[in-house]
């Protein structure tokens, strides 16, 4: 199964005696419960996921528990049902690989409300969450496609899946309606949270003449990279500005809190139900991390553009027309791909370089 992170799971002797919660908050104490398939430190996506729990606890004066570095599997199973054994009237699952663990305690647990991030089994108390991540790649297409001057921008990411293709395709779209002449180039890493392949993927990108680097992987160690080498990059689930104060131009943030308030507060009120939901900038799901000092007036106001346009519905990053990576139309003018060909995403558009991993 895909993997958040290529850190050791937790061992099966050492779930079976203790949990890594919060301060010193008992399991049994708990009223929502968290797994995270990376470290809380990533500074990435199990950061802003555990941002999201410490707001629940904030905001509604509640106790919560998580698990960090939780490979899928036998391991995940094994969490995710002691979490719910211990009381918790809410689970959160938090990665793709979680989905099949999720449903099976679900239905061993009829009682507990489970919530899955970016997948799509639902059932009577399991719902699924994820956000429009490839809104906010529109955004930063547009500023890497204004600011590149060799027109070539690098890709660091994780694993061939509909989440991350969307976000190659869109990113490249919005660049080169600015700029037609962009190429992107894209290193798979395979994993999701591996600093040391992630900076490596970066150095080799910026020898091929990439000088912007994005990325859809959780360290910072991209950034730091471009850092060093004196090109831009964006920041990815989180705020990175603090480890390249001068390389990073904005940052894709995964904004978890008010969904995560929302949530632990109808399972307690009783009003829970399972639903579906996938958000995007309007809704404050994804939001955007302040320019850096070396984006231009101009890039700003036409980044802020594209932002806005597509909170008040003016445009989507996937309207036509939209040729695929061979150059066929794949998208007409006026037309806009739905969102199940989205969620199944398959394929690059053109301006990507390279094949797509099967």
């Amino acid at each position: 199964m895909i993997s958040r992170t290529t850190l050791p799971g937790i061992k099966a002797a050492a779930l079976a005696t203790a949990l890594l919660i919060s301060g010193s908050v008992s399991a049994e104490e708990s009223t929502a419960g968290f797994v995270y398939v990376g470290p809380v430190g990533d500074h990435g996506w199990s950061y802003q996921h555990n941002e999201g729990r410490m707001a629940v606890e904030k905001e509604l004066g509640v106790k919560t528990s998580y698990v960090e570095s939780v490979a899928e599997g036998a391991d995940a199973e094994r969490v995710i049902r002691k979490l719910a054994a211990a009381g918790n009237k809410i689970v959160f699952t938090t990665s793709f690989g979680y989905m099949n663990p999720t449903n099976k305690v679900a239905k061993q647990f009829p009682n507990v409300k489970f919530e899955h991030a970016t997948g799509y089994k639902r059932g009577d108390n399991v719902s699924t969450y994820s956000g429009r991540y490839y809104e906010g790649r529109a955004v930063i297409g547009t500023i890497a496609g204004m600011m590149s001057k060799s027109n070539v921008i690098g890709y660091i990411a994780s694993f061939p899946i509909p989440e991350v293709i969307r976000g190659i395709n869109a990113m490249t779209l919005a660049a080169r309606k600015v700029n037609p002449d962009i190429v992107v180039k894209v290193v798979w890493v395979n994993s999701w949270f591996d600093p040391g392949k992630e900076g490596d993927a970066a150095k080799a990108l910026i020898d091929q003449g990439a000088d912007i680097i994005t990325q859809h992987t959780d360290s910072p160690a991209p950034l730091q990279v471009a850092e060093a080498r004196g090109v831009y990059a964006f920041g990815q689930a989180s705020d990175m500005k603090a480890f390249a104060p001068k390389a990073q131009l904005t940052a894709i943030v995964d904004n978890w809190k008010a969904y995560y308030i929302s949530r632990v507060k109808a399972a307690m009120d009783g009003s829970w139900e399972s639903i579906d939901t996938w958000d995007g900038l309007k809704e404050g799901m994804v939001l955007m991390a302040p320019y850096g000092d070396a984006v231009p007036a101009d890039v700003r106001a036409a980044a802020d553009k594209i932002r806005d346009s597509i909170i008040d519905g003016s445009l989507h990053p996937f309207a036509g027309p939209i040729n695929n990576q061979a150059g066929e139309e794949v998208a007409k003018a006026g037309t806009t791909i739905p969102d199940g060909d989205l969620l199944g995403m398959d394929w690059y558009v053109e301006g990507v370089q390279g094949d797509l991993p099967k």
